[in-house]
């Protein structure tokens, strides 16, 4: 258990994961024209960022 993350790390590995998702989502939207796919691309952002584990400090 000595390679957990520290908190910080783990809470800048979704903030990270929200502002790609956002900018997936917002590129997805102006080429499809579908504004929906903005909260789609948040939700696939927070997801990543929740499941990929950051580095150890």
């Amino acid at each position: 258990m000595a390679n957990q993350p520290s908190p910080t790390a783990r809470r800048k590995q979704i903030i990270l994961g929200i502002i790609m998702g956002l900018v997936m989502g917002v590129v997805i939207a102006l080429i499809t024209g579908f504004w929906p796919w903005i909260f789609a691309g948040i939700a696939v952002g927070l997801a990543s960022g929740a499941i990929l584990k950051p580095p150890a400090s």
